[in-house]
Parts: structure tokens; C-alpha cells; sequence
């Protein structure tokens, strides 16, 4: 008998660090260089099918880069079991905002026995500027991050990659094994896209908090 789960993902981070085109690239597999800020909040749902079994649908959240300032991401991080947490590798500002975005995460949504939600950092736009900060694996591990990836939506480089990592650490935290799924091909890697992330990390849990 098939399983079906839904599984809430949120995609944060400041204005203008990419993450409509992230989620416009992963689910409708396109892109373009004029979006209008998100306001508020939008989402999109990717139904993947992640084995033989099992059909997993993830609602992605994006959530705008100004409402790290309002009292909104409380509603809007309810039941969430992962996210996203988003950077423009080109403006280093943006970087300096993701603790405080992990902050307001933590702090508003937690897994059972208050355990944070696994969250994926991302180094977007790197087909625009090249990842600079060999620091990037440390700071995952301090500050709670699963792992980090470099990624452009306008490339399709390494989007769909760390979706797959964030989505094998909800299925850890709900106590299910898809092992199946690896072995018989991974359905989330879309059209022939091969791109090697282990080029920017060593892999997707060697930022995994031991």
C-alpha cells in the first residue's frame, strides 16, 4: 500500500538572496532574472516520488526577506519540519543576516523534545561569484546547520542536492528509512543534472553535529 507524507519546508533568508528563483528552478524547472519581491508569503508543492512505496510532498514556504523584521514568522513557521536558510554569496551582508534568521527559527519551531528543525545553509549565486569562505563546514557545525551548499538557480547547480539532504534528515527526525530510494535512483535529481557538491563540502552530513 502506497504512503503519501507532506512534509512543510520553509525558505528563508534576506531580500533579494534568490530564494523565489530557488524554488521556481526546483519545482517548475525555470528561471528568469525578474521576479517581484515576495510579499508576505508564497508557496509552491513538489510531490516527489520517493519510491516504489512512498510519495512525499513538500510544501515550500517562501517566506519574504523583510519579515525577519515582523511578528509574522511565528504563523508562518507552524509546523514546519525543515528549511532552508538562504545567502547571496555576492553580498556578504546577507550572510551576516543567517544567525539571526537560524535564531528566529529556533525559537519559533522545534521538533519533539525541542530539538531544532534541520535546516540546509545555502551560498547561492554562485555562478555570479565564487564561494570564498573555506570557513563555511565550522560554521555549520556551531551553529546547528546540517550541511551547506553552494547553489544557483540560474545553473540549476546543486538545488535539487540539498533538497535531497534536507529531505534525508526529516526522514531521520520521523524515525523512517528509505533506503530503497538510493539504491534504486534518486528521484530528485531531475534531468540529468549532475552537479558535485562535494566540491564546495565534503557531504551533505559531514556538517551533521556529532
Amino acid at each position: 500500500m502506497q504512503q503519501e507524507h507532506l512534509f512543510k519546508i520553509l525558505v528563508i533568508g534576506d531580500l533579494g538572496v534568490g530564494k523565489t528563483s530557488i524554488i521556481k528552478r526546483y519545482v517548475h524547472q525555470v528561471f528568469s532574472q525578474h521576479y517581484r519581491a515576495t510579499i508576505g508569503v508564497d508557496f509552491a508543492l513538489k510531490v516527489l516520488q520517493w519510491d516504489n512505496n512512498t510519495v512525499i510532498r513538500l510544501q515550500l514556504w517562501d517566506i519574504a526577506g523583510q519579515e525577519r523584521y515582523g511578528n509574522m514568522t511565528r504563523v508562518y513557521y507552524r509546523e514546519a519540519v525543515g528549511a532552508l536558510v538562504v545567502f547571496d554569496v555576492g553580498r556578504w551582508s546577507t550572510f551576516d543576516a543567517v544567525l539571526t534568521w537560524k535564531d528566529d527559527l529556533d525559537s519559533k519551531v522545534t521538533l519533539s523534545q525541542g530539538r531544532p528543525v534541520p535546516a540546509v545553509l545555502l551560498a547561492n549565486k554562485s555562478d555570479q561569484v565564487a564561494v570564498q569562505n573555506p570557513k563555511l563546514d565550522s560554521f555549520c557545525k556551531e551553529n546547528a546547520f546540517v550541511a551547506w551548499f553552494e547553489t544557483s538557480a540560474k545553473e540549476n547547480r546543486n538545488i535539487e542536492e540539498a533538497v535531497r539532504c534536507l529531505v534525508d534528515h526529516i526522514l531521520a527526525n520521523e524515525g523512517r528509512s528509505y533506503g530503497a530510494a538510493a539504491a534504486d535512483g534518486d528521484p530528485l535529481v531531475l534531468s540529468g543534472h549532475s552537479g558535485n557538491a562535494r566540491t564546495s563540502h565534503p557531504s551533505c552530513r559531514a556538517c551533521t553535529r556529532s
